[in-house]
């Protein structure tokens, strides 16, 4: 029987991260990006359009019924969980994400195994190079080569 727990540390860490993550939603556009081996999915969401839930009690963030953020017990003490339609991560944390800032606006990059998802709230639509923006930022932490996740620079 598997046991779970949420200790203070990770309550700290992962709940700070997901109060970072509620702030990078209160701005009118936000990107959100997958990038694998594979290639790379994006999506905007419009805050306006889709309805923003803070739940800070139960330390999770809802946005339409297409993103979910939340603060959950583990065994490791403390997981965070995002899921953006069929995309699951999980980020266990110090060294699994990064916080990183462009002309463009700020977000973060969420690392698991050879994946990386941004959460990236811009400070005005993006209308031209949206591809190539969002690879920049995303590049700012997380370095490809041949289609390998070669380097990751965690912010904590």
């Amino acid at each position: 029987m598997a046991v779970s727990n949420l200790d203070m540390h990770a309550l700290f860490v992962l709940g700070d991260l997901r109060a970072k993550l509620v702030k990078q939603f209160q701005s009118r556009f936000v990107y959100i990006t997958e990038q694998t081996p594979e290639g790379i999915y994006i999506a905007e969401i419009d805050t306006e359009a889709a309805m923003v839930v803070d739940d800070k009690q139960h330390l999770e963030l809802k946005v339409g019924d297409h993103f979910r953020a939340a603060v959950l017990p583990s065994r490791e003490g403390g997981k965070f969980e995002l899921k953006f339609r069929d995309i699951k991560l999980t980020v266990y944390g110090l060294g699994d994400y990064a916080f990183v800032t462009t002309p463009e606006g700020q977000g973060i990059v969420f690392k698991e195994g050879h994946s990386v998802m941004l959460v990236f709230a811009a400070n005005e639509q993006l209308q031209d190079g949206l591809t190539k923006t969002l690879k920049a930022v995303t590049g700012k932490a997380a370095k490809w080569r041949k289609g390998e996740l070669v380097t990751f620079k965690a912010s904590e």
